[in-house]
C-alpha cells in the first residue's frame, strides 16, 4: 500500500481526547491531527517522538491532517487503523498473502448475521469471511491484541465461528504494524474474555493469520506471517 501523497514530518507533543494529537512540524508550526486509533496506544506513544502525517483536503473536516506513524526505538509503528483494511484488500485481491491466495472476487464491508466483516473473498470452491485487526501493542518479543477491552472484537470472533459452522471459511487477519516483534498473542491481561473467545473460535476452525508489515513514510508492505500463541 503506497501513500498517495507525500507525508509530512513532525514531532509528537501530545495525544488527547483519544482522537486528537498536537504535532510540531519541521517548519515550527503546531497543528492538530486526527488520530484514528481509539485504543490506549500503549507501547507506541512517546513525547517528542518523530511522526508522519498525511494531509487531508476535505473542506468539511476540522483537522487537516491524519496521524499515520510514530518512531519508537528507531522503528516506525503504523497507528492509522484504517490502513490495515486497505492493505488487506489489496493483498487478498492480488494474492500476496500465501494462505489467502486464489480468490477471484473480493468485497469490503460485507454483512453476515449480526456482524459486518472487513472482507469477503470468493472463488468457485468457497466463500471466506475475513476480519482485519490492527496490532500495535508490543511486550517483549510479543505483538499483542487488543490494547483495550473490545466487546466488538469478541462479537466478531463469535460470528466468525458461526461462519465456520455454516461450512464457509473464517479468518482472523491480524496486521502487525511494527517490525520489532516475533510472535503474536492475545493480550490476556488486558482483555481475558477476548483471549478466551479467540481460543474457542480457533478450536472451532476459525483461522488465525498474523501478518507483520514494514511501515515507512512511502508505503506499508507485507513482511511475513508470524507464529502465534494462544
Amino acid at each position: 500500500m503506497n501513500f498517495q501523497k507525500p507525508l509530512i514530518h513532525g514531532y509528537l507533543i501530545k495525544r488527547y481526547m483519544r482522537f486528537l494529537a498536537d504535532i510540531k512540524l519541521d517548519s515550527g508550526n503546531i497543528v492538530t491531527a486526527h488520530c484514528t486509533n481509539s485504543g490506549t496506544m500503549k507501547s507506541c506513544l512517546e513525547d517528542n517522538a518523530e511522526v508522519y502525517l498525511s494531509p487531508v483536503d476535505d473542506p468539511n473536516r476540522k483537522t487537516k491532517f491524519t496521524w499515520e506513524m510514530i518512531k519508537i526505538n528507531g522503528n516506525w509503528v503504523g497507528i492509522n487503523t484504517g490502513n490495515p483494511n486497505k492493505l488487506a484488500y489489496e493483498a487478498v485481491k492480488s494474492g500476496k498473502i500465501e494462505k489467502l491466495k486464489g480468490y477471484t472476487e473480493v468485497q469490503a464491508e460485507v454483512k453476515f448475521d449480526d456482524s459486518r466483516f472487513d472482507l469477503m473473498a470468493k472463488n468457485e470452491k468457497e466463500t471466506c469471511f475475513i476480519e482485519v485487526k490492527n496490532v500495535t501493542l508490543k511486550e517483549g518479543k510479543y505483538a499483542l491484541f487488543p490494547d483495550a477491552v473490545t466487546s466488538r472484537g469478541k462479537k466478531h470472533l463469535e460470528t466468525l465461528a458461526k461462519v465456520k459452522e455454516q461450512g464457509m471459511r473464517a479468518v482472523m487477519l491480524y496486521v502487525i504494524q511494527r517490525n520489532d516483534v516475533e510472535i503474536f498473542a492475545p493480550a490476556k491481561e488486558i482483555d481475558p474474555e477476548y483471549a478466551k473467545v479467540l481460543k474457542i473460535a480457533y478450536e472451532k476452525g476459525v483461522e488465525i493469520i498474523p501478518m507483520q508489515v514494514n511501515v515507512t513514510p512511502e508505503k506499508i508492505e507485507l513482511l511475513k506471517e508470524l507464529p502465534f500463541e494462544l
